[in-house]
């Protein structure tokens, strides 16, 4: 049952919920009204709930959370996020034996001290753990955790603590740990060395616009994590080609790559992605040195189903040809402003990706109803965003709504072109349709 953003939602309904007794997923994100007696009479009225969603619930507090511990021993998934919780429920809280996932995103009450007292806790269950933006954090904190969850396989540190080589070393104690999330986080020297070190079997690691990163530091790393799956290094500015050669030669197994806004990788670096990486399905390389010649070479990557190449302004018909030729499995694709593309090179891809869902063509401003006629032909298509093409028409869009009958969410905001026949076709055929 998701109650999400029941703003009205206080303890009478809780009350209410507690007579489901066989309830065992329920989401009440947002529900700000609800108190600890609404949440007490949830715990005693459905012990057999298996998965909890209570972020944002700003009237549940330690007291709550550990009757619902008490009573609902069958609990696999709990989200506590921005709630006001702190140290005095964590330890009801690790003796759920069935506890898989624990989320406990910006609670400000959560920091060493509370984390502290779980040295003599042990969760052999719990899997994912995510402390995102838990600020009073250190790796003092991460260091008790750690050893209190063996079996972890899964955890945020998202704009969370600085990563230092006491952070690094403390990984450790998780030899299982396979996801690892540090968006955000500041590098510290060796920090990442430490982490190439300690979590050898990371398969999906993210850097995500951490500040310190080098090519000495992320090249070391990735040549220890020989079962990388997926690396995410969006808005690392400081590193080069240096790092990309590393990586592709490092990960050659790479499913998905994410490097928005790497500002320093060169065109014939990124040409190496399509020839060591064969097996990429996720690729994201916008705002980059992109060219045609790079295009060509990713074309290798047959798996592509999501492709964002917006912003390449190198780019250009030619290119996206090679891609519609020789990526069949395309589901997503963003060329946003990406200025050199025109209908050639839409219609190859509408042509030859029969699965493709979404498209982002905003701001390429040589686009006509030809690509849009083209498009009408995948029957999959439900996002279409045209945002700032003024050659597109009312004509075009007609075609979408009659072969798109999935169309869920359409962008054409500055198509001045578009008068009301378009919105008229829409009406009578897109009745997926939810936001325009």
């Amino acid at each position: 049952l998701d109650l999400s953003n029941g703003v009205d939602l206080g303890d009478a309904a809780a009350a209410e919920l507690a007579r489901a007794r066989g309830l065992q997923r329920l989401c009440l994100s947002r529900c700000k009204p609800m108190t600890d007696m609404g949440l007490g009479c949830i715990a005693v009225g459905c012990p057999d709930l298996r998965e909890l969603t209570l972020n944002w619930c700003l009237g549940i507090t330690d007291l709550g959370v550990q009757l619902l511990a008490l009573k609902c021993k069958k609990l696999r998934t709990l989200n506590l996020s921005y709630t006001m919780i702190s140290k005095d429920c964590l330890p009801a809280i690790m003796k759920l034996p069935n506890l898989e996932v624990l989320a406990l995103a910006g609670c400000v009450g959560i920091d060493d001290d509370a984390l502290g007292g779980l040295e003599n806790e042990c969760s052999k269950s719990l899997r994912v753990l995510d402390l995102l933006t838990c600020r009073n954090v250190t790796h003092t904190g991460v260091s008790s955790v750690v050893k209190a969850v063996p079996n972890l396989l899964e955890l945020n540190l998202s704009y969370c603590c600085n990563v230092t080589p006491s952070l690094g070393k403390c990984f450790q104690m998780l030899p299982r740990l396979q996801t690892l999330k540090l968006e955000g986080c500041k590098i510290m020297a060796d920090g990442l060395k430490y982490i190439g070190i300690s979590c050898v079997s990371l398969r999906e690691l993210s850097l995500s616009k951490c500040s310190g990163v080098t090519d000495t530091d992320l090249s070391f790393v990735v040549s220890r994590l020989k079962n990388l799956l997926k690396l995410d290094i969006t808005c690392n500015r400081n590193i080069t080609d240096v790092s990309l050669a590393a990586i592709t030669s490092s990960c050659p197994s790479l499913i998905s790559l994410r490097m928005e806004s790497c500002s320093h990788f060169s065109s014939e670096g990124l040409r190496l992605i399509g020839k060591r990486c064969c097996h990429l399905e996720e690729l994201d390389i916008t705002d980059s040195d992109l060219d045609d010649e790079g295009l060509k070479a990713l074309s290798g990557c047959s798996k592509l189903s999501v492709l964002k190449i917006g912003i390449c302004m190198r780019i250009s018909d030619e290119g996206l040809i090679h891609i519609g030729k020789s990526c069949p499995e395309l589901r997503d694709i963003d060329l946003y402003r990406s200025g050199g593309i025109s209908d050639e090179g839409v219609t190859q891809i509408a042509q030859g990706c029969p699965m493709l869902e979404s498209i982002n063509l905003s701001y390429c401003t040589e686009i006509t109803d030809v690509s849009l006629a083209s498009l009408s032909k995948c029957a999959k298509l439900n996002t279409l965003e045209i945002r700032g093409c003024p050659s597109v028409s009312s004509a075009g869009l007609s075609e979408i709504a009659i072969g798109c009958r999935l169309l869920a969410e359409l962008d054409v905001k500055k198509c001045f072109a578009i008068n009301d026949v378009g919105m008229l076709f829409l009406s009578q055929f897109s009745h997926s349709l939810r936001q325009v």
